[in-house]
């Protein structure tokens, strides 16, 4: 039996807000490149550790790098490199205290130029 014959998963793309851990649970949370979109990361690391059942796959750019790189490539130079849409910005020390606050961070890689964390909720209803 192939490993896609033995293995059911469901993907989904929506607003953070709009998740319910009784609809969105899952044992894989990925929320990829949100984060930095958004005003109140806090609230949306809240809502994530209590979808994530119990791992987190969280990544977002990292900071400067990701403006230096916009510049180098002639890209938002008004904005000094800054993505349309991005508010919040963090390196990658800065990130993972940020994670440290909901969830345990396993294992930590930098791809150019992000910062992908694979965390562990701390309580596993």
């Amino acid at each position: 039996m192939s490993l896609s014959a033995r293995v059911n998963i469901s993907f989904k793309v929506a607003n953070i807000h709009e998740l319910t851990s009784q609809e969105d649970a899952a044992a894989l949370v990925v929320c990829g490149e949100v984060l930095e979109h958004l005003s109140d990361p806090h609230h949306a690391l809240r809502v994530l550790s209590l979808l994530a059942k119990p791992y987190l796959l969280v990544s977002v750019p990292r900071e400067p790098l990701w403006r230096i790189l916009n510049m180098a490539r002639g890209k938002y130079l008004t904005q000094c490199g800054n993505t349309p849409g991005h508010i919040q910005h963090w390196a990658k020390r800065a990130f993972l205290r940020l994670l440290g606050q909901y969830v345990d961070v396993v294992q930590v890689r930098t791809p150019l130029p992000w910062t992908v964390a694979l965390c562990r909720v701390r309580h596993n209803d």
